[in-house]
């Protein structure tokens, strides 16, 4: 029931997501990111200074750039440079959708506080337990996630 209420909730946002992404000012080459009705990626926190700093860091309102349908914020001037110039390398795998959902086969949003950086990628979970459950099997996880990515984008849009 709570995996029906949670893809129901994600196709709405999605819809969402996708819907407002044409007001990006860059054209998107990815799958779409997660983000709220207000097109705010991580919950406004800093996608660079995961690997930088280590720990989520709020961004700040004037420090943004528009990637991939989503507004992203920045703590610093140079991070939103550093994200800009490679933003695959600092943006959330699975469009920052909750990883151990992608590696079941379907979508719930990431919490940006419930992260991890594996062999330099950055993969957020929905919650803590989802945390746990992907981490007993972080390999194959990722590869399962892989394999319905980004499929099971249209997939749960029932």
């Amino acid at each position: 029931m709570l995996r029906f209420v949670l893809a129901s909730l994600m196709a709405v946002s999605l819809t969402l997501i996708v819907g407002s992404s044409q007001a990006s000012t860059q054209s998107r080459t990815y799958p779409p990111v997660y983000a709220a009705a207000d097109r705010l990626s991580l919950g406004g926190h800093d996608p660079v200074a995961y690997f930088t700093d280590g720990q989520p860091v709020a961004g700040d309102p004037a420090i943004t750039l528009d990637w991939n349908g989503a507004t992203w914020r920045f703590a610093t001037a140079e991070n939103r440079t550093m994200f800009e110039a490679n933003p695959q390398a600092y943006a959330p795998q699975f469009g920052g959708y909750c990883a151990w959902a992608a590696s079941q086969g379907y979508i719930a949003p990431g919490d940006p506080t419930v992260w991890r950086i594996v062999d330099g990628r950055l993969y957020l979970n929905f919650n803590d337990r989802a945390r746990m459950l992907w981490e007993q099997d972080i390999p194959g996880a990722i590869a399962r996630g892989e394999a319905n990515w980004p499929r099971i984008l249209t997939d749960n849009q029932g």
